[in-house]
């Protein structure tokens, strides 16, 4: 409906009807009919008549992944289609030696509003660090390798993790151990880890450091980089924060780039290119500046909010399961004895339930679908011998349940689980004992309110291995 707009006084013209379009609204548009979808879909997934129904399920010896509708096996060679009948390969790379194999993965999705330099920029691709110490960027729709980097022959590198979410990457090594021989005449190992860090869009390489003991002490046991702070925890549950940028300005000893003929460690090479790799450029001879120590079992650390707060277990074997949350300006504890409740009741006495007591249902699994704003969770109860789960979706504005389901499956508390609800789709993916894995795919189904056992067509649920053959 238009909107009438009325002349100023001076202006004797009849009133005339303003449209929406004219001022930039248009009822058509991407944005507006997606979000008209997302809200039938909601109402359609709350209603009574519908559920999720276990479709079919997949097995691997091998963990097994999801993003965005697939489902990738075999260390990422093999991507799955979830949101069809049955599991369809959208891909499967040849098959590669074991001393080949993808370690670890993250999936790179381009920036919005930017100019890349090629048109495969713009699609999803993986950062996958292989055995054999190379950085390659696949395609997520094909598989097809659109960049690799050779790492490095010194040191093996494994772990794949964000400093900034969509632009810069750590790869960690494996902590570096000397030879037997070595050890027994009493060499001492003073390097851990190598940390090298790569920009993603473009691909470019930033630096490589290593992390010594002789300069972060002798305690130290881990390193990651995050939020542009280079962590370092040690055995005796301190945590170390350093400026990530400060180290680089400081110690780097030349900015390299991918594809530059550079001379390190006495042999001269193409950056990226094998058997050359990348060099050590950030050469720490000194301690950082500290910015932030703390003390936590097990080295154990969460820091977010706002304003900036983190989480802890005081570092006292005595104190486990008991988290703190303080104030990272002044280290001071919050105050939260809520002494009334939300409905107006004083609070008098209070009982403690260890959130790992089997035959109480506990939460296991909070998650945040926001296409939907949808809340769930899923609840465990441990019974005998196997676990039962149910699946509950919630208003994420007045936290009232709206949906429950059951998982079908058992659920094995001293396994790993993973739930991720997709819109009209729900995985479970499990882990076995004997480092087998299985996914469990439910889809939403609409039922008309009669028995499905009895109506003509019923598909059976069938379960798949990851040949993708029946059982």
């Amino acid at each position: 409906m238009g909107i009438l707009q009325y002349p100023s006084p001076a202006t004797p013209t009849k009133p005339r009807p303003q449209n929406r379009r004219s001022q930039g609204f248009y009822t058509k548009d991407a944005g507006t009919v997606y979000r008209k979808n997302m809200s039938l879909l909601r109402k359609l997934i709350c209603q009574e008549t519908t559920t999720f129904k276990n479709v079919w399920t997949i097995q691997s010896s091998s963990p097994i992944s999801y993003h965005s509708g697939k489902i990738y096996l075999d260390n990422y060679r093999r991507c799955v289609s979830c949101i069809t009948p049955e599991p369809r390969t959208i891909y499967q790379m040849p098959g590669w030696p074991t001393s080949e194999k993808i370690e670890d993965a993250l999936l790179l999705e381009c920036p919005v509003g930017e100019v890349l330099p090629k048109p495969s920029d713009y699609k999803p691709s993986w950062a996958a660090v292989t055995a054999h110490n190379w950085l390659f960027r696949l395609s997520a729709n094909s598989g097809e390798i659109l960049e690799k980097v050779y790492l490095a022959s010194h040191c093996k590198f494994r772990y794949l993790s964000w400093d900034i979410p969509q632009e810069v990457m750590a790869i960690k090594s494996t902590q570096l151990k000397l030879p037997a021989t070595a050890r027994q005449i009493g060499i001492q190992q003073s390097v851990l880890y190598f940390l090298a860090i790569f920009r993603v869009w473009p691909l470019s390489f930033v630096g490589m450091l290593e992390l010594d003991k002789k300069i972060f002490g002798n305690s130290m046991a881990d390193v990651s980089v995050s939020h542009e702070m280079l962590i370092v925890t040690h055995n005796t549950g301190h945590v170390r924060l350093y400026s990530f940028q400060a180290i680089s300005e400081r110690f780097m000893e030349h900015p390299v780039d991918l594809g530059q003929e550079y001379s390190w460690n006495g042999k001269v090479g193409i950056v990226g290119k094998y058997p050359f790799g990348i060099p050590c450029n950030i050469k720490i001879t000194d301690t950082p500046d500290l910015l932030f120590e703390v003390s936590s079992l097990e080295s154990a650390f969460q820091i977010g909010g706002y304003p900036w707060h983190y989480i802890i277990t005081p570092n006292k074997k005595s104190q486990e399961g008991i988290f703190h949350v303080c104030s990272l300006k002044d280290h001071t504890l919050v105050n939260n004895s809520v002494t009334v409740t939300a409905s107006g009741r004083i609070v008098k006495k209070r009982f403690k339930l260890l959130d790992d007591d089997p035959e109480q249902e506990t939460f296991k699994i909070v998650d945040y679908e926001d296409e939907l704003n949808l809340l769930s969770v899923v609840a465990v109860t441990q019974i005998g011998v196997d676990g039962a789960a149910h699946l509950d979706f919630h208003c994420n504005k007045q936290g009232i349940r709206l949906k429950s389901f059951p998982f079908v499956e058992s659920w094995d508390v001293t396994y790993n689980h993973e739930v991720h609800f997709d819109r009209h789709t729900v995985l479970h993916i499990q882990q076995k004992p004997h480092r087998m894995f299985s996914c469990h795919i439910y889809q939403m189904t609409c039922n008309s309110g009669k028995d499905d056992n009895i109506q003509k067509g019923k598909r059976r649920g069938c379960v798949w291995s990851k040949t993708g053959g029946r059982y």
